[in-house]
């Protein structure tokens, strides 16, 4: 028998055991299978068959006997050893199995960066060629970062990855961290993982040698400002990682462009062909170097990539980063920085830093040190009550409608509908403030499916009984949705008057944000709010207080 047939019996027995695992698990059989993975190389199949048991072994440590345990925690080590060579997530959990839960870094947080590690996985595989990433501060994205080259470097200890970023305290920080995984043996398991060892460091250089000492180190950590050239020839991965210092960089035009061409002549050129690009960032502008690198790939294409962007607040106004064990964030604290950012006027910050949103402020609209406001009591001797409804219609639109109380010449907001779940959700919403606030009309903005929404919401209103007239208008045909917007920003930031922060509802507040952050002078991913109340402002005032046009700038 040959070398070959041998490892094809093991493999086949191997393959065998695990199937009788999972019909009737046991000790015995669990070590028998792992006993065959020792005996043959890695493949495909067999990290198949392992990943098929682990459940198994999870399930069967949960309900053992206590003289059982330590034998299920071995056995589930050893599963996580095999798997963690070629998965991102388990050498995660690996990396960690020894620490207690609460100190770990990626159990706590495996909620909500899974769809990061699964990315990060995808280009390691080469399904993609570059990522990008934006998260809020303090929340584990460069951690993370630190665990992918650290596993990037133990499974292609000859191949050359770079880090960079804005400073050299940044880069000195990722590379003591590097330093911190693979070195310290207690905490972590890198050394046991790969089986690789350190050959070579240098901290004046911020180099890491894995396995033999190269011209171009396993890891270089260099600041974007730094001596690249010559430092690396990246064959690997490169990271890009907050390579703009901050807001006052981001808000000058010259400063970008500089930024940039230092990027394209010193990082980007370090690549050799094959290399993988990771972008990671604060999103602080659209002409920062994730913008234009995004720019140049929507436009020439060719290049697969992806964008992961993990905002601190969900469609529902809730934290993403309310960690176990206290390690994150939670809704409060964010709610909290957002009004902080709102009482000093710079919603745009709260957007980049936290929301992943790049906004440009030269074409903002409605800053809200502009706006007004109200505790949540009006006058009394209203004129009318309406609202104004602009539909949502797919593609993450959301239904925007503010309910307006008109009184004199102002008209108070002291609720709204904002929801971006479908008719059979926000029907029922509408026809619910419509009867708690005594609206007596509605105005739909009129399309080719409105006049079926609008039937619906008034076979709604006539099974409850409420009494309201609803109108469908079709929107200007001769001006533009954001030339709209514009002529209306003076009714809506003079005569309109608004929740105090501190009052508002979840679905208010994200109406608002939609508000703050709108621009003429940029993409907006959403502008169902200022629309509605372009729409309200229309409903009151006739003639538009302001005068002229507006000319975008992409």
């Amino acid at each position: 028998m040959t070398i070959e047939d041998q490892k094809r019996e093991v493999i086949d027995l191997a393959l065998k055991i695990a199937a009788e695992l999972k019909k009737k698990p046991t000790i015995e059989k669990f070590y028998d299978f792992f006993g065959c993975l020792g005996a043959v190389e890695r493949s495909a199949k067999l990290l198949k068959a392992n990943m098929s048991i682990q459940p198994l072994i999870k399930k069967a440590m949960k309900g053992c006997d206590e003289s059982e345990i330590e034998s299920y925690y071995d056995l589930y080590t050893k599963s996580l050893k095999y798997a963690a060579y070629d998965n991102f997530e388990q050498y995660l959990l690996y990396m960690e199995i020894d620490r207690p839960p609460e100190e770990r870094f990626y159990q706590p947080r495996k909620k909500t960066l899974k769809p990061l590690v699964d990315a990060l996985q995808r280009l390691e595989d080469g399904e993609i060629m570059e990522l990008f990433v934006s998260q809020p501060p303090r929340t584990g994205k460069t951690t993370l970062l630190l665990f992918f080259l650290t596993w990037v470097a133990g499974r292609h200890p000859l191949s050359s990855n770079l880090y960079s970023a804005f400073s050299d305290t940044i880069t000195k920080s990722f590379y003591n961290g590097l330093l911190e995984v693979m070195k310290d043996d207690i905490t972590y398991h890198w050394a046991k993982c790969f089986d690789e060892e350190i050959v070579k460091l240098n901290a004046q250089y911020q180099t890491v040698d894995v396995q033999k000492k190269m011209r171009y180190p396993t890891i270089t950590c260099r600041s974007i400002d730094g001596t690249l050239n010559g430092a690396c020839d990246c064959t690997g991965i490169m990271v890009a990682d907050d390579l703009c210092s901050g807001i006052e960089e981001a808000l000058s035009k010259d400063r970008m462009a500089s930024l940039w061409l230092k990027v394209s002549n010193d990082f980007l050129s370090r690549g050799k062909k094959g290399s993988k690009k990771l972008w990671c960032g604060t999103r602080w502008s659209i002409n920062d170097p994730i913008g234009v690198r995004l720019s140049m790939l929507e436009a020439y294409g060719g290049i697969p990539y992806e964008v992961i962007n993990l905002p601190a607040l969900n469609e529902n106004g809730e934290s993403n980063f309310d960690y176990k064990y206290g390690v994150g964030f939670d809704t409060e604290f964010y709610e909290q920085t957002r009004m902080s950012f709102e009482r000093n006027d710079d919603l745009a910050s709260w957007s980049a830093q936290y929301m992943g949103q790049p906004i440009e402020r030269e074409g903002s609209l409605f800053a809200s040190k502009d706006m007004r406001y109200f505790n949540g009591v009006m006058p009394d001797g209203y004129k009318s009550i309406f609202i104004a409804c602009d539909p949502a219609w797919g593609g993450g639109d959301y239904l925007a409608a503010p309910i307006c109380v008109q009184i004199g010449d102002e008209v108070y907001v002291p609720d709204v509908v904002y929801t971006n779940e479908d008719k059979r959700t926000s029907l029922p919403m509408l026809a619910d403030v419509i009867h708690k606030y005594g609206v007596s009309k509605v105005q739909i903005e009129a399309n080719k499916m409105t006049q079926g929404f609008a039937d619906e919401l008034n076979e709604i209103l006539k099974k409850k009984g409420i009494k309201c007239v609803v109108l469908t208008k079709a929107a200007p045909t001769n001006t533009s949705k954001e030339q709209r917007i514009f002529d209306k920003a003076p009714e809506i930031r003079e005569s309109f008057v608004f929740l105090a922060a501190d009052k508002r509802s979840k679905p208010y507040q994200m109406f608002m944000d939609n508000v703050f952050t709108f621009t003429i002078t940029g993409k907006n991913k959403h502008d169902d709010a200022p629309d509605s109340l372009a729409m309200a402002a229309g409903m009151v005032f006739k003639h538009s207080m302001s005068a002229g046009t507006f000319k975008r700038f992409i």
